[in-house]
Parts: C-alpha cells; structure tokens; sequence
C-alpha cells in the first residue's frame, strides 16, 4: 500500500515571513524543515506527503517549491494565490502550473476579519479560475462555523474540487450538543459529491492539544466514514503541528488503530488513493516516492 500523508507543512523564517509564528508555537518557532520530519515519515511507513501552504505569500509557495524540488517523498504542494485579486491570481497560476507538484491552492481565510471573505465577488472570481485551471481548493477550518460556506461555494462552483482541512475542526473533547451541531454542517458539505475531507489536524477544540485520546477522535471518524465513505476521505499527519499534539508517531498510531475495521481497500483509499485521486497527483512523481522509499 502506497501511504501520502496529504496534510504536511514545512517553514522557514529565514526565507519566509510567518505572522503567527513566535514564541507561543515553541519549539515550532523555527525552521521546520522536511528532513526534520523524515524520520518519523519513514517509521509509520509513509511514501510519499502533500505540503499545504502555512503563510498568504508567494515565498511561503517558492519554499514549499524548492523543497518538493530536491525531495522525491514530496508528490503535491498546496500553494497560495491571491484569490482576491484575480488578475495576479491568473499571471501565478500561469506559473505554478509549470510545476506538475502543484496540485491545488489554500489561503489562510480563518485569519480574516471578514467571516464571510470566501463568498465575496472577487474571491469567488480566484475560485474560477482554480477550476478553470483543475485545481483543488483545500478549505481551511478553525472551527465548524466555516463549514456553513461550502453548499453555497459549491452551487457556484460547480466544477471547483473541495476538500474540507481538519474534518471542520470537529470539538474533540465536547460535549453532545457539540458534536451534533458540527455533525449538521459537516453532513450538508458531505452532500455536495465534490467535496472531499481530510482526517488531519484533530486536536482538541480547547486546552492543551495534547490532552486527546483514539476514542475521543473516534465518533468523528466514524461520522465522517459514513458521511462521505473512504473513497472521499484522506489521511493527513499535520506534522510540525502533530508534535504539540503528542508527536506524529502517536497521531499515525491512533489512526491506524481508528481505521483497523475498515476493509484493505477502503483503508488504502483513506491512507493514500483517495488522496492521489483528489489531488491529480503526477504517475511519474509518485513512483519516484516509490521509488525513494525502497
């Protein structure tokens, strides 16, 4: 079974400006390179990653660019364009898509003030011409209220490829009430059959990121595989972010364990085909993983 991990970051403030990067997010707050993650990418078996962007800038993408560049595990690199400002957006698609790694574009749209930033004209506008151009659209999540775009993002845009980051920040470790609210919303965007989901990044909603446990993820798993099925669901190991969570190893372990009754083929899908079916992932780029691996 070829493993992506379809939700990996690597930075360097050196190269790039990162605004939420400081002394809070220590011992992050410094280069996080993708050799430091090597090691326990090689040790749960991972072959091949998608590096998703961490800042709104071209030097966070151009890092991200270098990195897939000179490391064959690398098989996809989610960068950012400037979706409100569609003729720039145009001219760097232009670009990136020279690059058979670049398999979609985030923005970092819960850091806005404006909650409502993803359905304005000149974002939807950026949108289109993701589409236009096949790119995927990573949705990025802070909390479940983001979730409530996606039928209107999708009736839009109808041809737009979606995929929900983080589950829609389930509230791990809530009560209830909790649960069934994020189930709503989550089940509307699991209703529109181009969205996609990515189990990654299930923290707890509040306290330490730390203080989870398997059985506290699993309800939301088992939500997500009946909503959307293996075949539209993906692993992603959220590593350098994993490390304040107990480490990467312990997040692959959990799923692992979280995936176990799933069929072989179902549980292929969730660990790397669903991924590499999203994203368009490039043939020659993942048998060079392959490759790299053995």
């Amino acid at each position: 079974m070829t493993v992506i991990d379809a939700h990996q970051h690597v930075w360097d403030p050196a190269r790039a400006p990162y605004d939420w990067l400081g002394p809070a997010m220590a011992p992050l707050d410094r280069a996080m390179l993708l050799r430091d993650a090597r090691p326990a990418l090689r040790a749960s078996g991972v072959t091949a990653t998608v590096l998703v962007q961490a800042a709104d800038h071209d030097a966070d993408t151009d890092h991200m660019l270098a990195t897939a560049a000179t490391h064959p595990e690398v098989v996809g690199v989610v960068a950012w364009v400037p979706l409100d400002d569609p003729d720039r957006a145009r001219d760097r698609l232009a670009v990136l898509r020279r690059d058979p790694h670049v398999v979609g574009v985030r923005a970092l749209i819960h850091e806005r003030s404006d909650p409502d930033w993803i359905l304005r004209p000149d974002v939807g506008e950026g949108l289109a011409l993701l589409a236009e151009a096949g790119l995927a659209f990573d949705h990025v999540t802070s909390s479940p209220e983001a979730l409530a775009h996606i039928p209107e993002l999708t009736a839009r845009h109808p041809t737009l490829r979606l995929v929900v980051d983080h589950l829609g920040k389930p509230p791990v470790g809530g009560g209830p009430g909790e649960r069934a609210r994020w189930r709503r919303l989550i089940a509307a965007a699991a209703r529109q059959p181009r969205v996609h989901a990515k189990l990654s990044g299930l923290y707890p909603a509040s306290g330490p990121l730390d203080a989870w446990t398997a059985d506290e993820v699993r309800p939301f798993v088992e939500d997500a595989l009946d909503l959307f099925g293996p075949g539209r669901l993906m692993y992603g190991g959220d590593w350098p972010l994993s490390l304040l969570a107990g480490g990467y190893e312990r997040t692959w372990a959990s799923f692992r364990e979280l995936l176990a009754p799933l069929a072989p083929a179902d549980r292929a899908d969730v660990l790397g085909g669903t991924a590499a079916r999203f994203y368009r992932i490039d043939a020659a780029l993942l048998n060079a993983a392959r490759d790299a691996a053995v």
